[in-house]
Parts: structure tokens; C-alpha cells; sequence
């Protein structure tokens, strides 16, 4: 069953909503901000991602009325509140960082103010898209650094959710991976889609000569054919005397693949297929990658581990209420968690930068208003999206954020952030 975008979220948003409208709170000016108090552990920085899909999730955040009849029954919300919700829609404000931007520990990446109760409720559907776009994205950088500008496919739709393989392949697109396999991703988002055949292909014909001459009858020489289903050797031969010399490529899936690659080359040089590029996959990561270095390898395929846990480990944004009026009419204040491991600094936090040349050097936050040359954006005005780059531009700017660091916080190897933001509230020490 499809669910309104106000759904997608967990019931103590609107139980807190349901004490708000009850006690008169829930129209007090109120400020969000989502950020991550670490980085994973060794990561030196963060790749923001998910906006493209969170914004439009915001602007559409409303509930049906068979949605509000169903909260009123379960109990999750009174009679006034479900009055509430009827007409609800979002009219605040969104301001962060672009899509594509750097970020580090208690970067504000996404600040939102508007009333107490339409802010409150946005706190798990703001978190489930970011932090999930937002680790796969930062995984997949590693792995494009790793690559040094070899080309990557998104290959890993069959080892998460069919949705969550929609939004990994924009996310891991983001960062700078060539393509994807899912076509869904393709024809929603408009990342270029790849894919040939599988084992099963090869598999169906009696022999593999035979599944090769299919394939090529039907995509041309310029495909690429997996030799590894057999022997990788006699799978190469056999591709070549099919393909001839101008054969696209090869995949090699599985055996040692620096060992592989290398064999490989020899035996497609020997044939004259020189012009064959080499592809392998199974199981990659930017580790395997950068072992692969020096290995003659063309093109990688990563599916398992830029998708699940092992491949991006959670970055751990949230989203805290930083500041709140106490009154319709009165000004807002700063509030801040005290929690010992989780605490907050209150108060509208501004993001500066400073650059030697196009080298990043420093965060400064302040919560100092209306100072110029901020990292933050207008995102969202009155519950309206005014910012909406297309993918290709978000990818440019994530491929120019990537630039802006220094070799070492490149580096795969684990290590401390890059930059740690640092507050001030001297407007004189902001940038």
C-alpha cells in the first residue's frame, strides 16, 4: 500500500505533534538543524547526498484522510491534532549546504525553521534519506579516489531493497561512479545505465562460443563478454574467436583478479585483441581497488559493498532543535542537549570557509546573523523549492568538493577528519 510522505516517519514525531497542538506550542517559531556529531570511524570527511530526493519529499509532506482517520483510531494522535493534520503542509524554510559539498563533524547540513510542529515532524524522513544517500555517497568517493579515474558501475541492486537500489545508484552517481545497472535509477533520475549478461546467460547455451555468438549477434562486437563462467582462459579465447580483435571488453568475476588481469592482458595482446579492455568485479571496495592499483584492469563493477553496511557505514546526522520561542510574538532562544556523549550547541549556527588557493583549510560556524560568503544555501522558501540543480550539475560540484582536499585526506588508510567545524560567537572570527 502507498503511503503519503507524512507516513514516512516514526510515531513519537507525531505523538510530540499531538502535546504541541494540545498545549498551544505547536505554531512557536522553531529551528532544526541536521548534523553529524563524528565521522565513521578512520572517514577524514563526509559527501553530503540525498537532497534531490528529500526536497520534493518535503514540499509533497502531507497526510490523506484515510491516513488521519487510521492515526486517530491507533490512538497516535487527538481530535484536534488530527484536525491539524488534515491541512497540513509545510511552509518554513530550508537552508544547507549543496548537494555534493564537503562536510565534517557538526557541519549544519540542512537547518530548518518554520513553526514548532511543522519542523518537528520532518525529523525522520530528513535522517532516513540523508543518511542513507549521504554513506553510500561518501563510500563510493573513496572508491572513485581508489579507481584513479578508471570508470565504475553501480552493480548492486540485488543485495538491498528495490528502492534503496534506486537511490544508491543516484548517491554512488554523485560521487562519481560512471553508471549503474538499475534501470529504474536510469529512467527516474536519469543516471546512464550499463549491463551485458550474467552467468545464467552463458549457462543456457551448450557451449560458451555458442552464448557468445548469441550475444554479439544481438549488441554488437563492442560489448562486453564474461570469460570466467568455465576457465578464464579458454572463456577469453573463445570471446576473441567469436568478437574478433575489436571485442569491447571482458569481465572477470571471480580468482585472484591482480593474478587475473595480468594473464589476461598477455593472452588478448597475443590475439591482437589489444584494444579489449579489461573489467572486473566481485566484491569490491575502495581497499580491493587500491590494491588493484598497478593491475591492468580497465573498468571495476561494485555492487555488495557500496549498497549494505559494509561498504558505507552510517554517518550519524541528526536532527536537533537548536533554537525555540517561547511564546507567537516572542523572539527565539537557543537550546542545546547537554547529554553526556551527545551534546548540542545551541542556536542558529552559519557556516564559513576559508581556501588557500582551492586547497579547503578551515570550517568556522557562528551564530552570528546575516553574515555574507556562507556555505549554507536557500533550499526551500515558504515551503517552495528554489534550489533544483540538475544531477549532472550536483555531480560537478561534488567532483569539484572532492578537488578542494589535500592528497592525504584522500587517503583509504584510516585516519581523523580532515576539519572538525568549530563554533564561534565572535562574528569578527568568521571568515
Amino acid at each position: 500500500m502507498d503511503v503519503s510522505p507524512g507516513l514516512l516517519t516514526d510515531r513519537y514525531e507525531l505523538t510530540m505533534l499531538s502535546s504541541f497542538v494540545t498545549d498551544g506550542r505547536v505554531d512557536h517559531r522553531a529551528v532544526f538543524e541536521a548534523f553529524s556529531r563524528h565521522l565513521p570511524d578512520g572517514r577524514r570527511y563526509g559527501l553530503l547526498a540525498g537532497l534531490g530526493r528529500l526536497l520534493p519529499l518535503i514540499a509533497s509532506f502531507r497526510f490523506n484522510a484515510d491516513e488521519v482517520a487510521w492515526l486517530r483510531a491507533e490512538g497516535v494522535v487527538n481530535d484536534v491534532t488530527a484536525a491539524y493534520l488534515r491541512d497540513f503542509r509545510f511552509t518554513g524554510d530550508v537552508d544547507g549546504y549543496r548537494e555534493g559539498d564537503l562536510f565534517f563533524p557538526h557541519s549544519p547540513v540542512l537547518t530548518v525553521t518554520g513553526t514548532l510542529g511543522e519542523c518537528v515532524v520532518l525529523e525522520t524522513l530528513v535522517l532516513s534519506v540523508l543518511n542513507h544517500d549521504t554513506a553510500i555517497a561518501s563510500a563510493a568517493a573513496r572508491m572513485v579516489t581508489a579507481a584513479q579515474g578508471r570508470p565504475l558501475v553501480e552493480m548492486g541492486s540485488r543485495r538491498t531493497h528495490e528502492e534503496a537500489a534506486i537511490s544508491a545508484a543516484r548517491a554512488a552517481y554523485v560521487a562519481g561512479f560512471a553508471s549503474t545497472s538499475n534501470l529504474a535509477a536510469g529512467l527516474r533520475h536519469r543516471v546512464p545505465t550499463v549491463g551485458t549478461a550474467a552467468h545464467a546467460f552463458t549457462l543456457a547455451y551448450a557451449t560458451e562460443a555458442e552464448a557468445f555468438r548469441s550475444q554479439v549477434a544481438a549488441q554488437g562486437v563492442s560489448t562486453t563478454l564474461l570469460v570466467d563462467t568455465y576457465d578464464i582462459e579458454q572463456g577469453i579465447r573463445a570471446a576473441v574467436a567469436v568478437a574478433g580483435r575489436d571485442l569491447g571488453a571482458i569481465r572477470i568475476d571471480s580468482g585472484d583478479l591482480a593474478e587475473e588481469s595480468h594473464r589476461a592482458r598477455i593472452l588478448l595482446d597475443s590475439l591482437g585483441a589489444t584494444s579489449t579492455r579489461i573489467i572486473v568485479t566481485s566484491d569490491l571496495d575502495e581497499y580491493v581497488i587500491t590494491a588493484l592499483a598497478d593491475a591492468p584492469i580497465d573498468g571495476y563493477g561494485v555492487g555488495t559493498r557500496v549498497v549494505t553496511g559494509s561498504g558505507h557505514p552510517t554517518v550519524s546526522l541528526v536532527y536537533k532543535l537548536v533554537a525555540v520561542a517561547d511564546s507567537t510574538d516572542a523572539p527565539l532562544r537557543p537550546v542545546a542537549k547537554k547529554s553526556a556523549d551527545k551534546a548540542s550547541s545551541g542556536g542558529r549556527k552559519t557556516a564559513h570557509r576559508t581556501y588557500d588557493g582551492s586547497r579547503l583549510v578551515t570550517e568556522t560556524l557562528t551564530v552570528a546573523p546575516d553574515l555574507e560568503d556562507t556555505v549554507q544555501v536557500p533550499l526551500m522558501r515558504a515551503g517552495r523549492i528554489v534550489h533544483e540543480p540538475t544531477l549532472e550539475e550536483v555531480r560537478a560540484h561534488a567532483a569539484a568538493s572532492l578537488a578542494s582536499l589535500p592528497p592525504s585526506a584522500h587517503a583509504v588508510s584510516n585516519g581523523p577528519p580532515y576539519l572538525t567545524a568549530r563554533t564561534t560567537t565572535d562574528p569578527q572570527e568568521a571568515p
